[in-house]
C-alpha cells in the first residue's frame, strides 16, 4: 500500500436505475460494483433515505445510486458522511466516451470531462478531488451522444466490454490493496489484444 494516498472505502459505480437501463453503456459503472458484489459475496441492500442500494464488504462499501446519472452526488455524500469518508477515500467508476472501448483511466482527481454524474459529485462534495475510474464506451457518432451512452453495446463488442469489467474490478481491487497510484502505473496502459 502506498502511503501518499489514502485508502479507498467506498466504490459508487455510476448509472441509471431500472431495467430499461441495463447493459448500457452509461452504466457500465453498476456492472463493475455489480461484478465485485458478486465475487466478494456480498447482498445489495435498498436505503430509500440514501437512495441507493449499498453492500458492506471487509474489503469497501460498494453503492450504486438509485437516483438518476445527473443526481448521483446526493446518495454518494449520503453514504459517505454516514460513514465518515473523506473524498479521497471513494472511487467513483463511471464510462467515459473520450476513451476508446476497453480502456482505464484512474486518477486521483479532476475535472467532469461533460459527465453529469461525475459533476454531480464534484458539485455535492465541494471538491474535484475524489479518485475516479474512467471506463472507454468508445466515442459516440457525431452528433447523438445521449442515445449513444443509453443506448446497449453492439453484439461485436460484448466480448471486449466483458473482458473490460474484469480488467476494472481488478484495478478496482489493487487501488483498494496497493493504493490508486500503483492501480494506475498496472492498469491505465492499453490492455493487452
Amino acid at each position: 500500500m502506498d502511503e501518499t494516498t489514502p485508502q479507498i472505502r467506498l466504490i459508487a459505480g455510476l448509472g441509471n436505475p431500472g431495467p430499461e437501463y441495463n447493459g448500457t453503456r452509461h452504466n457500465v459503472g453498476f456492472n463493475v460494483v455489480d461484478a465485485l458484489a458478486s465475487e466478494w459475496g456480498l447482498a445489495w441492500q435498498h436505503s430509500k433515505s440514501w437512495h441507493a442500494l449499498w453492500a458492506k464488504g471487509e474489503q469497501a462499501i460498494l453503492v450504486k445510486p438509485t437516483s438518476y446519472m445527473n443526481r448521483s452526488g446526493e446518495p454518494i455524500s449520503a453514504v459517505a458522511n454516514f460513514y465518515k469518508i473523506e473524498p479521497a477515500e471513494i472511487l467513483v467508476v463511471l464510462d467515459d466516451l473520450d476513451l476508446t472501448l476497453g480502456r482505464l483511466r484512474l486518477r486521483l482527481e479532476g475535472g467532469t470531462a461533460g459527465h453529469n454524474g461525475l459533476e454531480s459529485i464534484i458539485l455535492r462534495f465541494g471538491t474535484e478531488a475524489i479518485p475516479r475510474l474512467r471506463i472507454g464506451i468508445g466515442a459516440a457518432p457525431n452528433e447523438g451522444a445521449v442515445d449513444y451512452v443509453l443506448g446497449r453495446f453492439f453484439e461485436e463488442e460484448r466480448p471486449i466490454v466483458e473482458k473490460t469489467i474484469v480488467r476494472a474490478t481488478d484495478a478496482v481491487k489493487c487501488a483498494i490493496d496497493k493504493g490508486v497510484l500503483s492501480a494506475m502505473n498496472l492498469f491505465n496502459k492499453n490492455p493487452e489484444s
